[in-house]
């Protein structure tokens, strides 16, 4: 899913390319799930953005959007695989474009299309949304372009470690942590808390700060508070200031060499083993040796073995043995079952599970599930935020 750093190497091209053009036509798949789950069309969003000025671009976190000369303005989240294209430009990352032939390159509008923009002034500037599994959201809303982040969904989200360090403090974060009761990792999901870090920033954030992803917030040290406050605006900000691009990220990131989960010993340059655990519904990477448990951890969370380079590879099973043919003329003694026997009393007397129905879970509102709301402290750890790493993360 793309995260802090890819939402700010999206709106750098929309910036680049679209702010301060006039949108002659615009033209829109009408997608119930894209659009519709947040209260508009594919036609009542192109009606919208036909003849308007784009004014500037901002982001939060992992929502951007455009300031039109007139309301209503498109605020858009790219959800687990969305992204933003403009023709004769390469936006994305480095695995994209190689994951694609030739012909598919130079296809336009690109495959999985949403919507599409075309400005009138010379050059021509044609930019568009796709959205393969459409877990994306766009919306249109109806207020003033600058108090864009005073509605919904902006408001419900978090301060931006990068864009907001007016209001995320040492401060902050600390009467956040305090207030909570759920692992560090879980409550750096929450976009309540914090906009913009996903799975991989949130691995990174923790593993400069030597903090475990399993303990929980509210029983860190002051130290290890502030350590992790500069972790977050250094690992955000200068991922930011490289676009996402990972191919110029530092190479002691935990990033660079993460990717191994099911490879045989994931390390560390330095020799550090790699392990896995799940955490706020998120798989986390880190480093047991580097970051260590230094106070009480949330209960029942499961941790997979660290890789050797001295294991041996486990043996294929064999395949089941054919039985031989039986003789027609042998004839076979066939065994009759036994009752198996009880061993004790308090196996006698049990009495069989009822089954219980299953019921399917209340539907909420599309602006709860944008982000989690912030509450009283809880004790809830299985914060559910976030789906897999989107593949073209990886420069490589």
């Amino acid at each position: 899913m793309p995260e802090i750093a890819e939402i700010a190497r999206a709106v750098h091209f929309l910036r680049l390319h679209l702010v301060g053009k006039t949108i002659k036509s615009a033209i829109a798949v009408d997608d119930a799930n894209v659009f519709g789950k947040v209260g508009t069309s594919g036609p009542e969003f192109a009606a919208a953005m036909t003849g308007k000025k784009v004014l500037s671009a901002g982001t939060q976190g992992k929502y951007f959007w455009l300031v039109l000369d007139k309301p209503p303005h498109p605020v858009m989240h790219f959800g687990m695989t969305g992204w933003m294209h403009v023709k004769g430009d390469q936006t994305a990352y480095t695995n994209y474009y190689k994951s694609k032939k030739p012909e598919e390159l130079e296809e336009w509008p690109p495959k999985y299309w949403k919507f599409q923009l075309k400005t009138e002034e010379d050059p021509v500037v044609e930019v568009a949304y796709t959205d393969p599994r459409r877990f994306g959201r766009v919306r249109l809303v109806d207020c003033p372009g600058d108090s864009i982040r005073k509605h919904s969904p902006l408001v419900e989200n978090g301060p931006d470690p990068v864009v907001d360090t007016d209001i995320f403090t040492e401060e902050y974060l600390e009467k956040k942590m305090r207030s909570r009761h759920v692992p560090i990792k879980a409550l750096l999901l929450d976009q309540a808390f914090l906009s913009g870090i996903g799975n991989w920033v949130g691995d990174e954030v923790l593993y400069q700060a030597k903090l475990h992803p399993e303990q929980y917030c509210d029983d860190f040290s002051g130290s290890e508070i502030k350590e992790l406050y500069h972790s977050i605006r250094y690992v955000c900000q200068l991922a930011v200031d490289k676009l996402g691009d990972s191919d110029q990220f530092p190479e002691n990131w935990l990033f660079n060499h993460r990717w191994g989960k099911g490879k045989k010993a994931s390390k560390l340059p330095n020799g550090e083993k790699l392990a896995f655990v799940t955490v706020g519904g998120r798989t986390s990477c880190f480093a047991p040796n580097v970051q260590k448990k230094t106070g009480k951890v949330a209960p029942g969370i499961k941790e997979e073995p660290i890789a050797s380079d001295e294991e041996e590879p486990k043996p294929a099973k064999a395949g089941k043995a054919k039985k031989p043919a039986k003789d027609p003329k042998i004839k076979q003694e066939e065994k009759k079952p036994t009752k198996r026997k009880i061993k004790d009393e308090d196996d006698a007397d049990k009495k069989p599970l009822k089954k219980i129905k299953a019921v399917a879970p209340k539907k909420t509102s599309s602006a709860t599930n944008d982000v989690i709301s912030e509450g009283k402290k809880t004790t809830d750890d299985k914060v559910e935020v976030g789906r897999r790493r989107s593949g073209r993360l990886q420069g490589k």
